[in-house]
């Protein structure tokens, strides 16, 4: 038996950059938790990053892992199992075809925030070196391409200027188009921390909806989507009327101050209030605190940047901060909060289509000529390669004949994605790079490549405070599976060593290497004398501690902040003040298309839920693919909880249930984006449900080229079909997966179908699907699936022909099975899910009303890491007396936490918690 062995590592989920602690045992991960040691997060972790080890169990690598290279030579033939040396002389000799007879940029690379820098590294020196094409792009451009452009044209350079440190000196936080209590709660935690100390420090939320991060502030501005360059230019014009800008300052150390002056001249509060709906007097209020604030440290993420307006987005508020003085200062500055775990890596290697390595800039042939030269090649290719949209549009079109997809899934998280599998299906060769084996884009592939994840890998990663840290693998990957690296190495050299003939002048370019930091050696020679310069850093001395850029040679800790001295990256030193006239999204609001659809993350979730998904508990906090709504709205359209809607837009359409929340505007519609076809899907009126991004925007910023994920119009009528039917069954975690795989495979025609694994107290799967008429052959096979007609249960129905069967397990609900007009009462589900031992007679499980004397409500499960509901908080809470006072308020939280210890672990679920208590207050007030 092998002993226990400890690893240190980090987290594989956002962009905070959490060191973590893997505890491995017999080749298997069983256990991790933070790293105290680690400066992005002190030993914290959220719910997703300490369920780390459930993603990577034996039975999670026994089912849901690629162990083997797979490969089709026709459409029409089916994936077989190959081999590593087959499938890379394969995959080389097709790429060298192809090469040959259409020219370099017939190749696409399609790669990852989520690979190491060392991967990244490798595969644009394999794209732009050998294949000699710049048809290579990140999936970072969803996400952080618009705060690239932004800070490169006002500040000179990609380089967040900020720490996390600045949590603890900012006097004032703003965050815009961002909610870090879901999306990088460590960090939130910090905040809340700093706060703590800090009673005067002010927090400022803009964004549409109350999110839990907007629960928190002294002051929210639920702007109109889209709205956020109106309101920031509508800031600068109130600080320049009101004299609270630094001009000595902005004349030593800025241009553009006199066109910016006049670009905001008409931008005033009245006309501010009404482009972004919101009162010109909270409008002046942040003016005022933010220019007058000692420090004043923004926070901004996706809002921002998922728009076609991104990069004026961001330098609109760079703008702000330049107008005030607000940056190179403790506490002060704009910081830009990263999605990925590695889109700085990405971003400094110059793995973007309109990139180079180090921070230097295709378009600039002195650069180019500089990393030709470092590779010993004879040029770097001039022409800038398609952008992620743009690149399955050229795919669409055939000019892109190959592409390789490494660590990501664009058949979910693309825009438009009828044009996206379009894409796929004319593409001649399409090679997924992945480790899971079940994601939408791995149906696509003709060439599956296996390779290895979290826990498995050896590199490094730079986290959104320009933070390096390694990463290490605790265990050996799955069967066959190899790190990102190698395959590109080996597919690499194949290429040069058997057609050398297709790629002249290409033979001495490095590609082989023994280990990932060779690799890093080198990427850190390029960084010599840039801005982002590391060549004071090493393996060993990350090893000790995680380190930030710059650390030049000759330094052993890297610089906390940026423009200390106030001199910015700009040739001449000055920050550039950027005009950002307000433009409107996109599409359009009007008769046919009233609301304005956004997306946004889950807490417990992390993008395609590839990882997250294979975890049941993971899905206990918002167990049900849902679309919100205002409740105003909903009461207008005659809707209720759980009706059915179709929502469209020229983009196609799609079906979903909806609910109620009145933290929306008015107006808006809202979706998870997490749920793809994977767990949703429908046929209806001729169109295929393709998940969330099915009807979103395209649209592309002008600069960043990044698309608009955040702002999409659309109809919305009610959809009604005359059946339902719902399956709530309780299975081990290890049946879970087929069981999907078998209702996916029966119910793929129905309308609308959502089948979404459940965990907690029991595990299991929820199925809902909506029928055009009674199919008792799809009814019976359904209760093979469930395991029904191996088991004695109740079976009832009634004169409205709807169906109900029952299947009891030592005095608990085991399976529960309906179809009809009518769906199953919400005390049934629960009491299932929960495990409930029944004490009422059996027959009362077959009525809609809950037994007499019970009250039983909808209640989810609020802290993840302890299973504590909603529900046993809200009981608690109403044994306690009302709260008068915000320090009423954190007592009442501490003994809440003390009794039902929620909220004591990972903390992700604290937001909540603290606004069930003031709902309680409110309650009370509002009563009075």
């Amino acid at each position: 038996m092998s002993a226990s062995t400890e690893t240190k590592s980090t987290c594989c989920y956002c962009g905070v950059g959490c060191g973590v602690i893997i505890t491995a045992e017999q080749g298997q991960i069983t256990g991790v938790r933070g790293d105290p040691d680690h400066p992005a997060n002190f030993g914290r972790l959220c719910s997703k990053g300490s369920q780390l080890h459930m993603t990577s169990t034996p039975l999670i690598q026994a089912q849901r892992r690629l162990h083997q290279p797979m490969l089709r030579q026709r459409r029409d033939q089916a994936l077989t199992i190959s081999d590593w040396d087959s499938s890379i002389a394969y995959v080389a000799e097709r790429i060298s075809n192809t090469v040959a007879e259409h020219g370099p940029d017939s190749i696409g690379f399609y790669v990852s925030g989520q690979l190491l820098t060392e991967d990244y590294y490798l595969f644009n020196k394999l794209a732009r070196g050998l294949i000699g094409t710049n048809q290579i792009d990140s999936n970072s451009r969803l996400c952080m391409s618009s705060a690239v452009a932004g800070y490169k044209q006002s500040l000179g350079s990609d380089a967040p200027p900020c720490s996390y440190e600045d949590l603890d000196h900012a006097d004032l936080v703003l965050i815009i188009g961002a909610n870090p209590a879901y999306a990088h709660p460590v960090l939130y935690r910090r905040l809340e921390a700093a706060r703590a100390r800090k009673p005067e420090m002010k927090l400022v939320v803009v964004d549409p909806r109350r999110t839990d991060s907007a629960q928190d502030a002294d002051l929210h501005l639920a702007i109109k989507p889209g709205s956020d360059v109106a309101l920031l230019n509508g800031l600068l014009h109130i600080c320049l009327w009101e004299g609270w800008t630094q001009a000595a300052w902005l004349d030593a150390h800025t241009s553009g101050l006199e066109a910016l002056r006049d670009s905001v001249r008409d931008c005033t509060p009245e006309q501010t209030a009404t482009l972004c709906g919101v009162s010109a007097d909270d409008i002046y209020l942040l003016a005022r605190w933010f220019a007058q604030s000692a420090a004043s440290l923004s926070l901004y993420c996706q809002g921002l940047n998922q728009s076609s307006a991104g990069t004026a987005k961001n330098s609109a508020l760079i703008n702000l901060h330049l107008m005030t003085a607000q940056i190179g200062r403790p506490g002060a500055g704009p910081f830009s909060l990263t999605g990925q775990p590695n889109a700085m890596g990405g971003r400094e290697t110059g793995s973007m289509a309109n990139l180079l390595c180090a921070h230097r800039d295709l378009s600039n042939a002195d650069d180019r000529a500089e990393v030709a030269n470092f590779w010993g090649i004879p040029e770097i290719p001039a022409q800038a390669g398609s952008t992620a949209v743009d690149m399955f549009e050229a795919t669409r079109k055939s000019k892109i004949r190959i592409l390789w997809i490494v660590c990501t899934n664009p058949a979910h998280s693309l825009p438009a994605q009828a044009q996206v599998r379009a894409a796929l299906e004319t593409a001649e060769l399409v090679i997924v790079q992945e480790a899971f084996r079940d994601t939408a884009t791995a149906a696509y592939a003709d060439v599956l490549l296996p390779a290895a994840s979290w826990g498995e890998k050896e590199g490094t990663v730079t986290n959104s405070e320009r933070r390096i840290s390694r990463v290490r693998a605790a265990i050996a990957p799955p069967g066959n599976a190899r790190a990102d690296w190698w395959i590109a190495s080996q597919i690499g050299l194949a290429i040069q060593t058997r057609f050398p003939q297709h790629f002249p002048h290409k033979q001495t370019l490095r590609l082989a290497y023994d280990n990932t930091e060779q690799i890093w050696n080198e990427h850190r020679e390029l960084t010599r004398g840039r801005d982002l310069d590391i060549t004071g850093l090493s393996y060993r001395l990350l090893e000790q501690s995680p380190q930030q850029w710059p650390c030049p040679e000759g330094q052993h800790t890297g610089q906390a902040r940026l423009y200390t001295d106030f001199r910015f990256a700009h040739a001449d030193g000055k920050a550039r003040l950027i005009c950002t006239p307000y433009q409107p999204a996109q599409d359009k609001v009007n008769a046919r298309t009233p609301f304005v659809l956004s997306t946004g993350r889950l807490r417990d979730h992390w993008h395609g839920m590839s990882r997250t998904g294979v975890t049941p508990a993971a899905f206990a906090h918002q167990p049900e693919p849902m679309l919100e709504m205002h409740p105003q709205d909903m009461e207008a359209r005659f809707l209720k909880h759980g009706d059915t809607v179709c929502i469209r837009n020229t983009r196609g359409q799609q079906i979903w249930r909806i609910r109620a929340n009145p933290a929306l505007r008015s107006g808006m519609l809202w979706l998870p984006m997490h749920w793809g076809e994977e767990f949703v899907w429908g046929n209806a009126n001729g169109y295929t449900g393709l998940g969330v991004n099915n009807l979103v925007s395209p649209a592309l910023d002008p600069k960043s080229f990044q698309p608009e994920l955040k702002f999409s119009t659309v109809s919305l009528q009610k959809q009604s079909f005359p059946y339902s039917l719902q399956l709530i069954c309780r299975a081990d975690p290890h049946q879970i997966p087929a069981m999907q795989r078998a209702c996916r495979q029966l119910l793929r025609d129905q309308p609308y179908v959502e089948c979404i694994p459940f965990g907690g107290t029991a595990s299991g799967i929820a199925l809902y699907a909506c029928l055009q008429q009674a199919e008792p052959v799809l009814f019976a096979a359904l209760t093979e699936v469930a395991g029904l007609q191996q088991h004695a249960h109740l079976r009832y129905q009634d004169a409205q022909r709807s169906t109900r069967l029952i299947r009891l397990e030592n005095r608990q609900l085991h399976t529960v099975m309906q179809t009809g007009s009518q769906t199953l009462p919400d005390w049934l589900v629960q009491w299932l899910k929960e495990a409930k031992e029944i004490t009422v007679p059996v027959s009362l499980l077959l009525q809609d009303k809950a037994p007499a004397g019970i009250a039983v409500q909808r209640s989810v499960q609020v802290c993840q890491c302890l299973g504590v509901s909603a529900a046993q908080i809200t009981q608690y809470l109403e044994q306690q007396e009302t709260p008068a006072t915000p320090e009423a308020e954190q007592a009442v939280l501490l003994g809440l936490q003390q009794h039902l210890q929620c909220g004591t672990r990972c903390g992700s679920c604290v937001p909540e918690l603290k606004q069930s208590i003031r709902a309680l207050r409110q309650k009370v007030l509002h009563v009075a």
